[in-house]
Formats: structure tokens, sequence, C-alpha cells
């Protein structure tokens, strides 16, 4: 073996080393750790999905059916990177320990054994043992993406259960004023406890380990394009902090443990995508709410009978104070995510702003 043969095995198998890991860390282990491979896939799908999307920016409902695609084609992009990285690298292991053999064979005989096709042969105990692990964790790879895609799906299902059930009551797009509106003229404002308080925390539990450990999911877009977990929990949220602060007499523990649950679920997973926030804000830092744009909405809550608050400006230091921690969380995660428009969350993410649904 040639010293050139010998890196030709030693580049190759490191390639496989890190693949294997890659694919390992992305599917197996349960912590959301970034890897790289896996990051680099979905950033270039990404862009080539962005460029298209450019061309549709005037018609969201083609847009939104472009985008649709975007992370189940990166996940089988994913599974092709895989392989092809373990064929290279197997490549020049074939290279390096079948001595005299041009690189063309190396390549033939490592697709033949990643793909258990077995129409190369090869002689001596070294190769076949190359071959019988190139076999087995060509295997191993597509076995991880079989078990992967159904754990996914599953965990997609749960939470756009939460979406639904969200946009029943709050209106598609959401808004937390038509939620306040809905519960204190048709159910009661006792009946939030059992049918948001409690499923949403258990919610927002869910989705902080779901989309971190399945990083894909934070991008895989609703079934109906005006809807989004996104901005379903941002309305769950504004709705929790304006009961909180602005109605008279309502003080519920379980809409502030809501909140906590929702902003902890929403930091964790802008960390694990790498969207910027502050991690420990300040509660009089600015928000993106103007303090006209509450008032209107205790206005019209007002006209419709819902008890508000006398000290408005005692409300709206307690609002900003709530809002102040996934304000800036938020609005990244709808700007990463390419949110449908929602007033308070998708409708002030820079760059994209999109045209408000029928």
């Amino acid at each position: 073996m040639t010293p050139a043969d010998v890196v030709g095995v030693v580049v190759g198998a490191v390639v496989v080393v890190l693949t294997v890991l890659s694919a390992i860390a992305t599917v197996v282990v349960p912590r959301g750790e970034p890897v790289r491979l896996t990051n680099a896939v979905f950033r270039v799908s990404r862009k080539l999905f962005e460029l298209r999307s450019d061309v549709l920016r005037h018609d969201y409902e083609r847009r939104d059916r472009a985008m649709s695609k975007f992370a189940p084609v990166t996940l089988i992009g994913l599974a092709f990177v895989w392989l092809t990285a373990v064929l290279l690298g197997f490549t020049g292991i074939f290279h390096g320990f079948a001595d005299g053999v041009g690189w063309a064979y190396a390549f033939e005989a490592s697709g033949s054994s990643l793909m258990t096709l077995g129409f190369v042969a090869v002689d001596g105990v070294d190769l076949h043992i190359v071959a019988f692990a190139e076999a087995g964790l060509g295997l191993l790879l597509l076995a991880l993406l079989i078990t992967y895609l159904p754990t996914m799906y599953a965990a997609f299902s749960r939470r756009e259960a939460l979406v639904t059930r969200t946009s029943i009551s709050a209106g598609t797009p959401p808004t937390p004023w038509a939620l306040i509106e809905r519960y204190h003229r048709i159910a009661g404002f006792d009946r939030l406890e059992a049918q948001l308080w409690t499923p949403w925390t258990g919610g927002f539990v869910d989705i902080e380990e779901s989309h971190t450990s399945l990083s894909a999911l934070a991008l895989f877009r609703s079934p109906q394009p005006h809807r989004s977990w996104i901005t379903a929990a941002g309305c769950i949220l504004d709705t929790a902090a304006l009961l909180q602060s602005s109605v008279e007499g309502y003080d519920d523990s379980r809409a502030q443990l809501t909140m906590r649950a929702g902003f902890l679920s929403l930091r964790a997973i802008a960390d694990h995508h790498g969207v910027a926030h502050d991690p420990d804000p300040s509660p009089d830092d600015p928000i993106s709410i103007t303090r006209d744009e509450w008032e209107q909405v205790l206005d019209d809550l007002a006209a419709i009978g819902v008890p508000i608050v006398a000290d408005r400006d005692e409300a709206w230091r307690a609002f900003r104070g709530w809002r102040v921690n996934y304000d800036a969380v938020l609005l990244g995660l709808a700007e990463f995510t390419m949110a449908p428009y929602a007033p308070w969350s998708a409708d002030r993410s820079p760059p994209i702003r999109l045209p408000r649904s029928a």
C-alpha cells in the first residue's frame, strides 16, 4: 500500500465515521444538538426553495405550497447525502486496499456493497470485510430513516391537533382578542383551564422536546396554508398575557404556567436553530406591540362586555412584562419558519411580510 493509498483509506474512513455520527446525532440522540452536516443540507435546500418562493412572493397560496415541500424534500435529500458520503468514503478505502485497481473499480465496488447488489466481485479477506462493513452501514442508515419518519409524523400530528383546536376558538389567522371574545360570549373564562391552559402547557413541553430532538419539525408547515404552530403559540401566549394583565378579576396561576412553559419552549427551539434573542430580557425592554395597538384591543373587548381593568397604565406595564419574555423569540421563529400572516407575530417579523388572508 503506497502512502497515497494510506491517505485515501484514512480520509475515506474519516468521512464514513463523521457521516455515521452525523446520522446518529440527527436521528437517534435524544438531545437536540446541532449537527453540521444536517444543518448544511438544510441551509442549502432552504436557499434553493427561497429562490423559487421569491418568484411567488405576491401569491401566498402558491408560495406556501412551494415551501410546504421544503422540509420533506430536504429530509429525503439528507438521506441521499448520507449515502453518497458513505459511498465516496468507502471508494477511498477500496482503492487503498485493492492493489493496482483504478478509481472506477473502487467506486463500483463501493456502490455494489452499499446497495447490497453484489455485482462487483472482491477478492481477499480484507476487501470482504470492507464490503460487509459498508453493506451493514448502508442498511443501518436506511433503517434509521425508516424509523425516523414515523416518529416525526407522530409528533407533527400531535402539534397540528393543538393548532387546529386553537383555530376553532381563535380563528384563522389566530388572534387573542377573537379567542377572548368567543370564551366570553360562549364558554366562559372558567373553562379556559381545561380547554386551553392544560392542553397547551403539555403541548409546549411536547413541542420543545420534539422540535429540538427532531429539528426538521419546526419547518414542517401545517396542512392548512394559513395555519402555523408558531402563530398559534403566539396567540395562546398573548391571550394569557392579556387576561392576566388587563381583564378585571382574572388571575389564574395555570395561565401563568402556560406562559412560562411557552416562552421556555420557544427559547429552546430558537437556541437549537440559532435564532437570535435575549435569553434574559428586562421587564422594561421594548416590545414590538405598541401601546396604541394594545389600547385598541382593550377598547374592542370592553365594547362587547369584557371587564377591563381601570388602571390601564399598570395594566400596560404588566402586559409588557409578560410579552417581553417571548416577544423577540416569537418574531424570530415566525421569520425563520416563514409563518403565514397573523397579528402580533408574523405581521411584524422582517424581512418577510405576508399579505393578510381573507
